[in-house]
């Protein structure tokens, strides 16, 4: 008979495999940033920064002793974390290197095919001069090699020797050694990834075993599809002919929605069910989390999990937004309570908070907006203003807006 596991308890174990039930003020050592990156798997990055970039807010949400130059140092210096891409550009450990060779041969295989088309003639003589450049000298910067008379634009307007930059890093011949205003520094593989991770391409099966098992260690149940997505180095299909194979450690649960309706199947290791009461509940105290968080990645299991509605609203036109650009889910204890928007304006020195949604039946109460302040108080000393400052109307009558 499968096993019904309820709404709370599934929100309670996804949270702990999420770095989110861990007091949020425990000291952080960089060994220890290390260890929650590993445990976390990835940490997507990306370039907005409204109030911190997304990195940093999805490591500060988690434990708000984290200081920024140990993720450099573990970058840039000691070489334990590496950027490439899961579903989007991230950090992550060099131990999985070894793993990511699967990606870099694929990626051969597509890209040079597709980017040949796409850059014409020239391709290859751009990507020739380009490679012996950064063996002859070094780290280099995409600008410092970009053609006299290029406009820069988007990824659809790269110049050949930038196009030539992003595949060399796609494939695993070159590997990000830093970032300078946030732009990316190419150099060989070998100068910034430490000869310990440079370890042979493990067998095509070893690799399958280690992408499905390492993504259930992290999710702590979840489909065949939800395996598969976690890192996006496989297919549903392949996702669940491991499943298939190891059904001697797993067993089939089923996962109560948030919002009623007919719970879903999910796979678990079999340990699970005897480990639920081990589990701790996540602190009570609210916390900001960044749009990109990993958490909330899946957004249709949020939706299922939690009964909360998100989309980021970048790419939507501003009439047509219903919330704002770039809106803040909020989290307290096991529940996601709301959104808020709110940017850093650094020349004024102030979080300035625009709007505050809250989820239909979730009260304002004087507690609830205290806990809130406070942790816009400890973000906005993160991100480096001074004071927290409320528009005239930031509170929205309560209950979401679907």
């Amino acid at each position: 008979m499968t096993t019904l596991v309820s709404n709370s308890d599934a929100r309670r174990v996804f949270l702990a495999k999420q770095g989110l039930s861990v007091p949020p003020n425990t000291a952080l050592s960089k060994q220890g940033l290390l260890e929650l990156i590993r445990d976390l798997g990835f940490v997507q990055v990306d370039s907005i920064q409204t109030v911190e970039r997304a990195h940093h807010q999805i490591l500060f949400s988690r434990n708000q002793t984290y200081k920024r130059e140990h993720l450099t140092a573990l970058l840039e210096k000691d070489g334990a974390l590496f950027e490439h891409w899961t579903h989007d550009a991230s950090i992550l450990p060099s131990a999985f290197f070894k793993y990511w060779k699967h990606k870099f041969r694929r990626q051969e295989e597509v890209l040079i095919k597709r980017w040949r088309k796409w850059q014409g003639e020239g391709f290859e003589h751009a990507f020739d001069e380009t490679y012996e450049r950064v063996v002859a000298n070094g780290a280099i910067l995409a600008r410092e090699i970009k053609a006299d008379g290029h406009v820069s634009g988007g990824w659809w307007n790269w110049h050949p020797n930038k196009t030539a930059l992003e595949y060399y890093w796609h494939t695993g011949k070159f590997a990000i050694a830093g970032r300078s205003n946030f732009q990316k520094i190419y150099d060989l593989v070998e100068r910034v990834i430490p000869a310990e991770f440079h370890e042979p391409e493990v067998s095509k099966e070893e690799f399958v075993d280690w992408a499905c098992r390492s993504a259930l260690t992290r999710l702590g149940f979840a489909t065949h599809g939800e395996i598969a997505a976690f890192w996006d180095l496989l297919t549903p299909e392949e996702a669940k002919r491991w499943v298939a194979e190891h059904r001697d450690e797993l067993i089939e649960i089923l996962i109560e929605p948030a919002l009623g309706g007919k719970p879903r199947p999910s796979w678990a290791f079999a340990s699970l069910l005897s480990t639920l009461e081990s589990v701790p509940d996540a602190p009570a105290r609210i916390r900001v989390l960044s749009p990109f968080d990993p958490m909330i990645r899946d957004r249709n299991r949020t939706e299922r999990l939690f009964g909360f509605f998100y989309r980021i609203e970048i790419f939507v036109p501003e009439p047509k937004r219903e919330y704002g650009y770039y809106v803040f889910p909020l989290l307290e204890g096991d529940r996601l309570i709301g959104r808020i928007d709110m940017k850093a304006d650094r020349k004024r020195g102030t979080l300035d908070v625009r709007k505050l949604w809250l989820e239909s039946g979730v009260r304002p109460s004087a507690g609830r907006i205290e806990k809130l302040i406070a942790e816009l108080d400890r973000l906005a000393k993160f991100a480096g203003v001074e004071q927290v400052v409320l528009i005239d109307g930031w509170q929205e009558p309560n209950g979401a807006r679907r």
